[in-house]
């Protein structure tokens, strides 16, 4: 491709409302253009970035013998409303009616459709076991789009379904998938880490998420650096301490705390550890009716070691819990506690509450709680002593750097990443909703074992820049760049020389399969140089006339700080052991 048969686009500033680094570099470098909240058109600069991507998915999909199809982003509502997710997927599900008051919904994923399609076509174990992925557009209607392509509404999403006859056959197509995602992943350059994710209602272990790691990353990846153990800080468990729990040595004292209503102001003020003060957090439970309507709740306490925050998943899996929960309200608060939040505690309830308390909490001795009394907390309290054992210890919060790593090789350390991938074990979840049988060995019908496998397509570029940028741009890895080379001629224009050296450099390295731009456009070197560095197009050659009298041209990663000169001659050979490293 020459530069001006091409479109490009750069930009000198950011638009302001291009809040990370991937979202105002990709302005910039004219790969997306904002038509809507959360809306962008994928610019030629950008689709070939997109195209890179979607093109090792299908060979390692393709590799992993996924079969390919495509389905509809307008789905009929019919088959939403058969596994019940058309009322409850909320506002994020973008319902619409066609001219004939028909409801339909703009997929935002694909498994009734997918479903639907193996219950009709997929009819003996003997067509068993069967992946079918697809590439295709998606539109969630985020309440608050933002990011860029980290977080839009329309994405280009790889969602992959696989249908098998039993747990122990859904098991092994759940591994071939996760074998094919590490090839995919490492084929795109990028630091990236599995980690085991939560599984949520469905339970089980089978889910890992892909996650890109960078510093801007929203999500909290927990790792330990001497053994192989990485999981999402919802599914880290933080181990029960080890060892008995310390003997009683305080005295339980009501003790005057004058405004100060958080565990740190408190550990302050009484000058004491943080972690010797225990948080209480206060949740509801409630019975609804056959109409829906609550007919009654039940208030739950939890208690949290003060310098450690809640685990919400973890505290959905508690027995009582697990149904749903609420945060109490202040008049449920005030009924039970006959106090406002910010002093609360487990000693002289009003009312009785569930108690729950985390492991760590349960083996601690002498510590300090509210008073459920303005301005007091009760200080030198103990198990036993002060109030009765807990009836339920449970695993309640995140872990912290330091926790010992639940493989017991070492210790937890915490780096921030992106998701760009995850895989799922379904189970019968979408089979039974919809039916979607087939007939076994045996002759009897049985419900198809499902797993389903996504990677964010159009998110993965973003991910990528979040990792990999400096202050003059975006720096690709080779597998995912618009351009693996660019050619910088300086004065084609004016010199036959330079033009025939850059013409000649440019045939020979589209003969020999790579990916090449010349920039024909005869731009002024600093100019074309720092739309390149913006663009981070990794590997650069620079042609003029004073090289070329002595035989040479100038290569340039992306990375380095100076040019390397290289003898003409050579460079083919050059760039391909560069491009091959």
């Amino acid at each position: 491709m020459k530069a001006s048969q091409f479109l490009i686009t750069t930009l000198k500033e950011a638009p302001a409302d291009a809040e990370v680094v991937s979202h105002q570099l990709m302005t910039r470098a004219g790969m997306i253009k904002k038509l809507g909240a959360g809306i962008y058109s994928y610019m030629p600069m950008g689709l070939r970035v997109i195209h890179k991507v979607e093109a090792i998915i299908r060979e390692e999909m393709n590799r992993a013998g996924a079969v390919e199809l495509t389905m509809p982003v307008i789905q009929p509502a019919e088959l939403w409303q058969e596994t019940g997710r058309f009322e409850k997927m909320g506002p994020e599900l973008l319902r619409i009616k066609d001219r004939h008051d028909r409801d339909f919904i703009v997929q935002p994923t694909s498994e009734e459709v997918v479903t639907d399609i193996a219950r009709q076509e997929l009819r003996s174990y003997k067509q068993l076991p069967k992946n079918l992925y697809q590439i295709q557009t998606k539109f969630r209607d985020e309440r608050r789009p933002r990011f860029g392509l980290m977080r839009g509404r329309e994405f280009i999403m790889k969602d992959a379904y696989s249908f098998d006859r039993d747990e122990a056959a859904a098991k092994k197509s759940y591994e071939v998938m996760a074998d094919a995602y590490r090839r995919i992943f490492d084929r795109f350059g990028l630091r990236y880490r599995a980690v085991a994710a939560d599984s949520g209602a469905i339970g089980g272990d089978l889910s890992e998420e892909f996650q890109v790691i960078a510093a801007t990353g929203e999500d909290a990846i927990v790792y330990c650096p001497t053994s192989d153990y990485a999981a999402n800080m919802e599914k880290a468990e933080a181990l029960a301490p080890a060892g008995p729990r310390p003997a009683a040595l305080a005295v339980m004292a009501r003790t005057p705390t004058p405004g100060k209503s958080t565990c740190a102001d408190v550990a302050q003020l009484l000058g004491v550890p943080l972690a010797t003060t225990v948080k209480s957090l206060v949740l509801a439970t409630d019975t609804l009716n056959e109409r829906g309507e609550i007919v009654g709740s039940q208030v739950w306490l939890l208690l949290l070691r003060g310098d450690h925050d809640m685990n919400e998943v973890k505290v959905g899996k508690v027995p009582g819990l697990n149904a749903g929960f609420r945060f109490a309200t202040l008049g449920e608060i005030e009924a039970h506690f006959g106090c406002k939040p910010g002093y609360l505690g487990p000693i002289g309830l009003r009312q009785p509450v569930k108690l729950v308390v985390d492991r760590e909490v349960a083996v601690m001795a002498d510590w300090i709680c509210g008073a459920n009394e303005p301005d007091f907390h009760m200080t030198g309290v103990n198990w036993g002593r002060d109030l009765p054992e807990p009836d339920v210890v449970a695993d309640l919060r995140n872990v912290v750097e330091g926790d010992a790593s639940p493989d017991g090789r070492g210790v937890l350390a915490i780096e921030r990443g992106i998701e760009v991938g995850h895989i799922f074990y379904l189970g019968t979840k979408y089979s039974r909703a919809m039916n979607a049988t087939f007939l076994g060995e045996d002759g009897k019908p049985a419900h198809f074992e499902m797993g389903c496998y996504g990677i964010g397509v159009t998110r993965l570029p973003a991910a990528a820049i979040e990792q990999n940028h400096d202050a003059r741009g975006i720096i690709w890895p080779d597998a995912l760049a618009p351009f693996t080379v660019v050619i910088c001629p300086i004065g084609m224009d004016r010199s036959a020389e330079v033009k025939a050296a850059a013409e000649a450099l440019y045939a020979a390295l589209l003969a020999q399969g790579v990916d090449v731009l010349l920039d024909d456009r005869g731009e002024r070197p600093g100019a074309m140089f720092a739309d390149w560095e913006l663009i981070g197009v990794p590997h650069r050659v620079t042609i003029g006339d004073r090289g070329l009298k002595s035989g040479q041209v100038e290569y340039q990663h992306r990375r380095d700080a100076a040019a390397t000169p290289v003898a003409v001659v050579e460079l083919p050979a050059w760039l391909k052991g560069k491009i091959a490293g």
